[in-house]
């Protein structure tokens, strides 16, 4: 179990002004914490500059008090982060087990990869069936449950997700979802969710953080920020 720590952390592209501006926010270890906000308020953003994938202009980003900021995203990954980003990101021309052996590859090997890769059939049965199908023929709903399969079969200490909900139905995002609280509570997986479900990611989540312009204007229990109408209204829109 890990516990993920931002310290002041300014984001921005180019010489524009920041789109994350002096961010806290600590995703304690074993949980799942909900990401929310409008489009713009600075999610992805966050996502990818804690695997290294977004230059930092200042600040920290800490796993277990050690210093990551300066690390790349291979020794991120190694240490123990994951992304799964938005677009159902996989392998198009690799079959479904090809592209989980390849997430277990730097974790498992020989016995111990093929044990993982049917850990993850046991998780998600419909890549089990289709597990001789190549990625480019998955139907949209099967596609994040590969993406999200090859990052978990790497067993990750921190996981973080971008809009996995999005353009699926409602059954289907059920099914990722519990599957992460599923996983949190089963093996003490840290998950960071970035949702615009707001209603589902709270649903599944301990906390919720709302961003505004790179900003947290909230972080409250998931329970308690679904119960706040004004602040629903205010950032979620509903």
């Amino acid at each position: 179990m890990s516990t993920l720590t931002i310290e002041k952390l300014t984001v921005g592209y180019g010489d524009g002004a920041p789109v994350l501006d002096g961010l806290e926010l600590e995703v304690p270890d074993g949980g799942v914490v909900a990401l929310l906000g409008a489009n713009g308020a600075g999610k992805t953003t966050l996502l990818r500059s804690l695997l290294g994938l977004v230059p930092v202009r200042g600040g920290r980003v800490l796993l277990d008090g050690a210093d990551l900021t300066r690390l790349s995203t291979e020794d991120r990954v190694r240490r123990g982060l994951a992304l799964v980003p938005e677009g159902r990101s996989v392998v198009a021309e690799l079959t479904v087990a090809e592209n989980l052996r390849l997430g277990a590859l730097w974790r498992h090997r020989g016995p111990a990869r093929e044990a993982a890769v049917g850990q993850m059939y046991e998780l998600f049965e419909p890549l089990a069936r289709r597990r001789d199908a190549a990625g480019h023929t998955l139907s949209g709903g099967e596609r994040q449950m590969l993406a999200l399969a090859r990052a978990l079969v790497g067993e990750p200490d921190v996981l973080l997700l971008d809009e996995p909900s999005l353009g699926l139905a409602p059954l289907v995002v059920a099914q990722l979802l519990g599957v992460l609280r599923d996983q949190a509570e089963a093996t003490g997986l840290t998950v960071l969710l970035a949702e615009q479900n707001v209603t589902g990611a709270l649903s599944v989540a301990d906390r919720g953080v709302v961003l505004s312009l790179g900003e947290v204007v909230a972080d409250r229990p998931a329970a308690e920020l679904a119960a706040d109408p004004a602040l629903r209204h205010a950032y979620l829109g509903f």
